[in-house]
């Protein structure tokens, strides 16, 4: 049996969990001198309104290698004798997929992949890897799969509302040169090779800057495979996930539209009124 595993930046929702059977391990958050667990005992909209009860931005940390163990552990006693594939946050970004390596090297039979990307981005590679295990593949095709035929091909990318955030995390350089909301700018943010870039900057009211935005990334619709799209937001107002909803659903061109919220380790970086669309290319 293969037994399908990701950290909390993956940002599935509830049911895609349950759908697939998909193991979590939740990263740490601190904020106003206490740590929390995303999505266990501190939720992203939470998250949130501590921001604006402290004034402190938060900060993010991976589990440690005796976390992980454990961790794996807890798999294990469900289905003994189970092969597992955890799938970190890109290392571009943290230590996590390092700490989880090291782990795993304990432990027989548990595969550690890179996804070289976040939120739902890695969501993308871990369903693809679920799909491929009820279809009979072993760990070790799937494995080898995902990492040269679709990891490469996933397509992430969101845009932002506020520049604060991420331009104090720190994993996309080129924000801070942008200065702090300096035009008011709602720059597009993509993750290529593990890393993250600027890409197109747009400015103007915000809800007509999603509409544009998803246009822009389904423009070569003829190249994305048709499966399935994710808009994936962190604390945003709802007409803002409507308009990037509309934009997606009028091309009549996915079978699955999935909505789902950032949890608070991608929600610490990016801030609220951060919506972007994640799909994978052919």
């Amino acid at each position: 049996m293969i037994r399908i595993s990701c950290d909390s930046t993956a940002d599935l929702s509830p049911e895609l969990y349950e759908r697939y059977n998909i193991s979590k391990l939740p990263l740490y958050i601190n904020i106003g001198g206490r740590e929390y667990m995303d999505g266990v005992d501190l939720t992203s909209d939470e998250l949130f309104d501590l921001v604006d009860k402290t004034g402190e931005l938060p900060s993010t940390a991976a589990q440690s290698i005796d976390d992980f163990t454990k961790y794996l552990g807890s798999i294990r006693e469900e289905d003994p004798g189970c092969e597992i594939i955890h799938f970190t946050i890109s290392s571009g970004f943290s230590t996590t997929f390092n700490v989880a390596s090291l782990a795993a090297q304990e432990v027989e039979g548990v595969y550690v992949v890179d996804s070289k990307n976040l939120s739902s981005g890695i969501g993308q590679s871990v369903i693809e890897a679920c799909e491929m295990a009820a279809r009979g593949m072993s760990a070790e095709e799937i494995v080898k799969t995902v990492e040269e035929e679709i990891i490469p091909k996933v397509d992430t990318s969101f845009t932002l509302d506020t520049l604060k955030y991420m331009a104090k995390g720190g994993r996309c350089s080129t924000v801070a040169a942008l200065g702090a909301n300096l035009f008011q700018l709602k720059p597009c943010i993509e993750v290529v090779d593990g890393h993250m870039r600027v890409g197109k900057k747009y400015k103007g009211k915000y809800n007509r800057v999603v509409r544009q935005y998803v246009c822009d990334r389904l423009a070569n619709i003829e190249d994305v495979r048709p499966e399935r799209i994710f808009i994936t937001s962190a604390h945003c107002d709802q007409e803002y996930i409507d308009a990037a909803y509309e934009e997606v659903s009028k091309l009549g061109y996915f079978k699955e539209i999935l909505i789902t919220q950032a949890a608070c380790t991608v929600s610490s970086h990016c801030g609220p009124n951060t919506i972007g669309v994640l799909f994978i290319h052919k």
